[in-house]
């Protein structure tokens, strides 16, 4: 594995629990906790062959990276109820959006 997929993966970990640490101070640790399961939307990878390709942009190619996807995810942040999985998913979407141009 190279130096750019681990370090994308510890993103994924570490940019959550920033956002938790600044905008949820009172509940971080739960706000982290649901940020991280929305990691679970990766499960779309084991519809792709490969299942995993470095050199892949995955926003537009799996179905939970499509545009539309993503427009329900922002709709997700919107609404109080739902807001950590919305940003969860969108800081996801972000990362991953990242490795398209690097």
């Amino acid at each position: 594995m190279s130096f750019m997929s681990v370090f994308h993966i510890f993103l994924h970990f570490a940019i959550p629990a920033i956002v938790a640490r600044v905008f949820f101070k009172d509940k971080w640790l739960k706000a982290w906790l649901i940020m991280l399961a929305t990691m679970v939307v990766d499960l779309d990878h084991l519809l792709a062959d490969p299942i995993y390709d470095p050199d892949r942009c995955s926003i537009g190619f799996h179905p939970l990276h499509s545009w539309p996807a993503i427009a329900a995810y922002a709709g997700l942040a919107a609404w109080p109820k739902t807001r950590l999985i919305g940003l969860g998913l969108l800081i996801h979407m972000a990362l991953d959006g990242i490795d398209c141009f690097v």
